[in-house]
């Protein structure tokens, strides 16, 4: 995205990456910056574009960084920096120890059901199965080609670099296999407690509870908390498991595309999981909450939550017949909308490429 951009700018710029750079080298990222300002200067330009790829790899980036930043700031030099990383959380953290009011996150989700349409071919259902990383669209005709690759190249580097270089997890194992389980469970209610009783390594509810946090800070799996008016009520709620991307919900079961497409009560699972990971990605670009509802027997799928905004949305996938749910959650809350996806209600790829922002406007 970013070489796009730079192809169509109108300000001189220079792109590095920190890939094969040292981790100790941290003075490189200076060499950089005044390399940056020679060619401003020799330009005679008023501004310039500095873009660095992979920073979170060099050790106390954020320091270096925001050294170079606050001399510029000082001297007036007006050269815009852009920092790219693939580690999310590796990110967010020298941010936020470091950098305080000088940053702007402009967050990259998962792939939409449109991007991968438009990039790869993939119709609505291999959409819903295969899930919105890009680069094992090219192994889905292999499906078990596809498997090694999610689990390779997506799952373990995203767990074993980006969750354990970056967060203090005394008990790793459990957490792998806490995301494991979870994944298989994407869409339905289940009790910490329960998770545990499931899981071979010793554990406690907050250890786990504080694991899932962490999963959800980069974009893997969450727990959904149950909507409530009572704050404590939301916190004390068992979570619905959520996967980002439904790619993880694939890789982890041991079901093929063409079986999950024909058993309806599989493909509602892979229906919902894929209608919950739009409205997770939509919620970081529109700073929404979300969370399930349930009285009794009686639930709904998805609650929106935007200050005095509200939002209650059904997935129906030709396995509900009734929908007495959201009937009751109407007449207790007063939802500012209240809408079936699927089934008798918006089709599935009307609502995957819809803009959720224009409903709480």
């Amino acid at each position: 995205m970013v070489k796009q951009v730079l192809e169509e700018c109108t300000i001189p710029y220079l792109s590095v990456s920190a890939d094969n750079v040292p981790p100790t080298d941290v003075a490189w990222l200076g060499e950089m910056w005044a390399t940056a300002r020679a060619r401003m200067k020799a330009a005679g330009s008023t501004e310039f574009l500095l873009v660095i790829d992979e920073v979170h790899k060099l050790n106390n980036w954020s320091e270096a960084v925001k050294k170079e930043w606050d001399e510029d700031t000082r001297n007036d030099i007006n050269i815009k920096v852009v920092l790219l990383g693939s580690s999310r959380l590796l990110l967010k953290n020298g941010l936020t120890e470091s950098l305080a009011g000088r940053y702007e996150i402009i967050p990259m989700p998962h792939w939409s059901f449109q991007e991968m349409n438009e990039a790869f071919g993939l119709s609505l259902e291999q959409f819903i199965f295969f899930g919105g990383y890009p680069g094992s669209a090219r192994y889905i005709q292999d499906e078990r080609r596809w498997r090694r690759y999610i689990k390779d190249s997506i799952i373990a580097p995203a767990i074993e670099r980006d969750v354990l270089m970056t967060k203090l997890v005394y008990k790793p194992e459990l957490m792998r296999q806490l995301f494991d389980l979870g994944c298989t469970y994407s869409g339905k209610e289940l009790s910490l407690n329960k998770i545990l009783g499931q899981l071979k390594d010793v554990g406690n509810v907050t250890t786990l509870a504080d694991y899932l946090t962490t999963l959800g800070e980069s974009r893997l799996l969450c727990g959904l908390q149950k909507y409530a008016q009572d704050a404590a009520r939301k916190y004390n709620s068992v979570p619905k498991l959520l996967v980002y991307n439904t790619a993880l919900l694939s890789a982890q079961v041991n079901t093929n595309f063409n079986t999950a497409l024909t058993t309806p009560s599989l493909w509602g699972r892979w229906v919902e999981s894929a209608v919950g990971a739009y409205l997770l990605a939509q919620a970081d670009e529109y700073d929404y909450k979300l969370y399930y509802w349930r009285e009794r027997d009686d639930e709904v799928d998805f609650i929106v939550a935007d200050g005095n905004h509200t939002i209650a949305i059904e997935v129906k996938s030709g396995i509900r017949s009734d929908n007495t749910g959201l009937s009751l959650f109407v007449s207790k809350f007063h939802p500012t909308h209240s809408f079936i996806v699927g089934t008798d209600g918006m089709p599935l790829e009307e609502f995957l490429t819809c803009n959720i922002g224009n409903l709480l406007a």
